[in-house]
């Protein structure tokens, strides 16, 4: 009898295509090639959670990054580390970033800000379909100094 690899309990590692796919998501706010998205991404992408007033798929992705790369123009991600199995990868990287304008509420303080991002993606035939994310945005309440807030 012929068992499958996966049968087997074998577990294979990330493709170099996987692996340049992720890499060109996170390029996309130091290149502003916004179309990357297109290739990228899978046509039904979902991103868990939606930033408020997010739109779903690559269309929403796009509109996310052009929205901070005109706002915050310095902006670039650090890639930290890739870890995975093939079509599930985890991602460590870190946003940096001149606090120029106002975001989030707080005023801008022209700090050079450092956001850690953790991310967990799906991906199928060398797009990602799924991305969950998290960002430290507590560090960044910090780094301006609009946390803790004082009362007067």
């Amino acid at each position: 009898m012929n068992t499958t690899q996966a049968e087997q309990g074998l577990v294979h590692a990330l493709t170099q295509q996987e692996i340049d796919t992720l890499e060109a998501f996170y390029g996309v706010f130091t290149n502003r090639d916004y179309s990357l998205a297109d290739q990228v991404l899978a046509p039904g992408w979902q991103d868990i959670p939606l930033a408020p007033g997010q739109q779903e798929g690559p269309a929403g992705y796009k509109a996310l990054v052009k929205e901070f790369t005109q706002a915050f123009p310095d902006v670039r991600i650090n890639i930290l580390e890739i870890f995975g199995t093939y079509e599930r990868a985890g991602v460590r990287a870190e946003m940096v970033f001149t606090h120029s304008h106002e975001f989030m509420g707080i005023a801008p303080t022209h700090r050079q800000l450092t956001i850690a991002i953790h991310e967990f993606h799906h991906l199928k035939n060398g797009r990602i379909e799924k991305t969950w994310h998290l960002e430290d945005w507590l560090t960044m309440l910090l780094q301006t100094g609009a946390w803790p807030v004082r009362s007067n």
